[in-house]
């Protein structure tokens, strides 16, 4: 039987949860499971790493009630468990780490806010504009992952074919595009590319996780 009281338990066990976070490749992995299930060798080729380090940064993800496995024939699949806690964690970290770290300071005034200096469209106000029809959406994540689930309605053009797809987006219409979560690179590099074409472009708040967690309307989700 355990010698440590009650509350020290919890905290034991908090800090295992804290420890299988604190790794970047584990945070990385977590964003991809967030846009839906993969198996182990799609998510280290997503990743870039080798297919060993990726099962085991897995595994540790697993043992802390992170992700959840399955088999089928040979390869193994992995999700978040318990989606909506973990995205709202990942998403409350982001905050923290907005407001306690200087190198994430430093990284959002030399990268993200160089390409959008324009504060971004919330999920209150997106909603709106898509019930008035005023908007166009636009998805700029790889074509499986949007086909894993997106917002209603979106465009899905992904950001290595944007610059020759130009033609299929409104120049007379407000545009605006997400990706993977708050620090996905994708949507700021769409907006930067837009708006030297003169688009009429911003960027939602976050992304697809966290729209879906929030109980808003969401397509071409399947459930197991």
């Amino acid at each position: 039987m355990s010698s440590l009281g009650p509350k020290q338990q919890v905290f034991t066990s908090l800090a295992e949860i804290a420890q299988a976070l604190g790794h970047a490749h584990r945070l990385e992995l977590l964003e991809h499971l967030g846009q839906g299930e993969r198996n182990v060798e799609d998510l280290a080729a997503r990743a870039g790493l080798a297919l060993a380090n990726t099962s085991r940064h897995l595994q540790l993800l697993r043992r802390a009630g992170l992700v959840q496995g399955r088999r089928e024939s040979k390869r193994v699949y992995y999700r978040l468990a318990g989606e909506d806690t973990v995205v709202e964690l990942l998403s409350a970290l982001s905050r923290v780490g907005e407001r306690s770290s200087a190198e994430i300071a430093r990284v959002m005034a030399s990268y993200f806010r160089a390409r959008d200096g324009l504060e971004a469209v919330s999920r209150e106000e997106l909603l709106d504009r898509l019930r008035s029809g005023v908007v166009t959406l636009l998805d700029v994540r790889p074509e499986d992952e949007f086909a894993h689930g997106h917002l209603p309605g979106a465009l899905n053009v992904p950001l290595a074919h944007l610059e020759h797809r130009l033609a299929e987006l409104p120049l007379d219409r407000d545009i605006v595009a997400y990706c993977r979560g708050p620090w996905c690179v994708l949507s700021f590099e769409a907006v930067a590319l837009l708006r030297r074409q003169g688009y009429l472009v911003r960027r939602l708040e976050d992304g697809f996780p966290e729209w879906k967690v929030a109980g808003l309307p969401v397509e071409g989700v399947s459930e197991r």
